[in-house]
C-alpha cells in the first residue's frame, strides 16, 4: 500500500513538473514573437524619476535600515530582464553598480545587449537562464528586481527562495504579483478566450485578431467589454496590449495574504510595498482621526498584513502587489526621525535623495530662492502624490546638499546666516530656535522621501 501511494505521488509530481515545462515553454515562444516591453532602443528613462526612485537601492534600504548605501560596485540582478528597459533603469539609478540580467527568451536577451550597449552600459551582462537556475550564475547580489515575472511562476515561493539563494545576508529584492482582486475582469476574459481555443499554443497575430474582433463587436453595454476593454487595444500597441491582458500564458492573481504566505514559505521578511504611500489605509476614509468606534478600536492593532488586505478589499486599485523583501532579522531599525532628541538631530547628517541630486534640478532651486518664489519639489522627484512646496529660504538653506551630504549642525548655521533675525519682531533669531526650525523642515523633507537622515551612531557607509 505504501508502493502505491508513494508511486502515486511521484507521479502527480512528474505531471506537475511536466505542466510546468509546458507553460514555460508557451511563455518563452510568447516572448519571442512579442516582446515585452516595447520601448524604443533610444528612449531612456533619465527623465523618469519616480521609475528611478524605485529602482535605486537607496530608496529601499534606507526603508529598512535608516542608512544611506552607496551603490558603487553593487551587484545588482534583473529576474526577467525582457528587452531591458528595466535593466536600463537600474543602471542609470545605480551608478557605478555592476549590472546583471536573466531571461528565458533569446531574442529579448538580444534588445536587451542592444539597449544597453546604445546606452553606454556596456559592462552589462546578460544570460539565457530561467529563475530556477539563478545559482549556477555563481554570483551573490546586492539588490535582485524582479519585475513582471513572479506571478508566471507556478509556485511563487519556489522562484523567491531561488532568488534569496543568491540574496546576500543585507540584500534586498524587489518583486510583484499581479492582484487577483484589481484583475479579477481580465481573468474572465482570458477564460473566455481559452475556451475559443485562443490560448492551446502560442497565441500570435491570428489569435489577437480574433480576440480584437470578439471584444469589438460585443454591444457596449455588456458587462465585460465595459470593465476590460480600453482603446489602446486598437492603436500601436495592439499587440503588446491584448497579449499581456486577453492572452497572457500563465497569468495567475493573488492577494494580499497570498503573498505573505509566499514569504513566509520563503522565510523572506517583508520589508514594504514599492508604492507604500498609495496603501494608506486611513487615507480612504473621510475622516481619520474620526472614525467609528469599532473601526478606531480595531485598525491601530491590525497587522501590517490585515491592514494591505484590508485596503484591496476595499479599493483595489494596484494591478500589482509590488513589494520590497529580504532575509529574516537583517533590519537595522533605530528610532524614527520624528521621535529624535536634540541631541539626535545635533549628530545627524543630511543627505539629498540621489534622485533629486541632479544639475537642472539645482539650476531651478537657485532660480527660486534668487527670486524668491516657491519651489515645486514635487515636480521634480513626483513620489507623493500631493503639491510640495518648499520656501524660497528653506531652499536657499538646502542647498549645499546638491553639493555634498551635510552636518545638521552646518545646515543651521546656514539658516542663521540666511535669517540672522526674525522677520516680524526683528530680534536676533536664538541658536535653539534656529534648530527647531531646520528639525521641523527635514523632518517634514524626510517623511516624504526627498532627504535621508542619518544619525552618527548609525551611519555605516561613507558618504556617497
Amino acid at each position: 500500500m505504501l508502493v502505491i501511494c508513494a508511486c502515486t505521488l511521484y507521479g502527480e509530481i512528474a505531471l506537475m513538473d511536466e505542466q510546468a515545462a509546458v507553460l514555460l515553454e508557451k511563455i518563452r515562444q510568447q516572448f519571442d514573437f512579442g516582446s515585452y516591453p516595447r520601448i524604443p532602443l533610444d528612449c531612456s528613462p533619465k527623465k523618469e524619476v519616480s521609475k528611478l526612485y524605485i529602482h535605486n537601492l537607496v530608496t529601499p534600504y534606507y526603508f529598512r535600515n535608516q542608512q544611506v548605501i552607496n551603490t558603487e560596485q553593487k551587484l545588482i540582478l534583473d529576474v526577467g530582464c525582457g528587452t531591458g528597459y528595466g535593466t536600463l533603469t537600474l543602471a542609470e539609478a545605480n551608478p557605478g553598480a555592476k549590472i546583471v540580467g536573466i531571461d528565458i527568451s533569446d531574442k529579448s536577451l538580444d534588445l536587451a545587449r542592444q539597449r544597453l550597449n546604445y546606452h553606454g552600459f556596456e559592462t552589462a551582462e546578460f544570460y539565457q537562464l530561467s529563475i530556477d537556475n539563478i545559482p549556477d550564475l555563481g554570483l551573490e547580489f546586492d539588490y535582485i528586481n524582479c519585475d513582471e515575472l513572479l506571478y508566471l511562476c507556478p509556485q511563487p515561493a519556489m522562484a523567491l527562495q531561488a532568488m534569496k539563494s543568491v540574496l546576500k545576508p543585507d540584500g534586498i529584492i524587489r518583486s510583484n504579483l499581479h492582484s487577483s482582486v484589481q484583475r479579477f475582469n481580465y481573468y474572465r476574459a482570458q477564460e473566455l478566450f481559452r475556451m475559443m481555443g485562443l490560448m492551446d499554443s502560442n497565441p500570435e497575430d491570428m489569435e489577437i485578431e480574433i480576440a480584437t474582433e470578439t471584444m469589438d463587436t460585443l454591444q457596449d453595454w455588456v458587462d465585460l467589454k465595459v470593465k476590460t476593454w480600453n482603446p489602446r487595444f486598437e492603436g500601436d500597441t495592439k499587440k503588446q496590449t491584448v497579449l499581456m491582458n486577453y492572452l497572457f500564458q500563465g497569468d495567475k492573481g493573488y492577494t494580499i495574504p497570498e503573498l505573505f504566505a509566499a514569504l513566509r514559505a520563503a522565510n523572506l521578511e517583508f520589508i514594504s510595498m514599492v508604492n507604500w504611500r498609495q496603501w494608506d489605509l486611513f487615507s480612504l476614509f473621510k475622516e481619520p482621526d474620526n472614525l467609528p468606534v469599532f473601526l478606531g478600536m480595531s485598525l491601530p492593532e491590525t497587522s501590517q498584513e490585515q491592514r494591505l488586505h484590508l485596503f484591496e478589499l476595499l479599493h483595489p486599485v494596484h494591478r500589482l502587489l509590488d513589494f520590497w523583501c529580504g532575509h529574516p532579522q537583517q533590519a537595522q531599525p533605530g528610532t524614527p526621525v520624528p521621535e529624535w532628541t536634540d541631541d539626535d538631530w545635533q549628530n545627524a547628517t543630511v543627505y539629498l535623495h540621489p534622485q533629486l541630486r541632479t544639475p537642472s534640478v539645482k539650476a531651478e532651486l537657485i532660480k527660486c530662492t534668487t527670486q524668491f518664489y516657491p519651489f515645486p519639489i514635487e515636480r521634480y522627484l513626483p513620489i507623493t502624490g500631493v503639491q510640495s512646496l518648499v520656501d524660497s529660504t528653506v531652499a536657499a538653506c538646502l542647498l549645499s546638499l546638491w553639493e555634498s551630504p551635510q552636518s545638521m549642525l552646518s545646515l543651521v548655521e546656514r539658516w542663521q546666516k540666511l535669517r540672522p533675525v526674525h522677520p516680524v519682531t526683528l530680534e536676533q533669531t536664538a541658536e535653539d530656535e534656529t534648530l527647531h526650525i531646520v528639525i521641523q523642515t527635514v523632518t517634514w523633507l524626510e517623511g516624504r522621501g526627498y532627504v535621508l537622515v542619518e544619525r552618527k551612531s548609525d551611519t555605516k557607509t561613507p558618504p556617497s
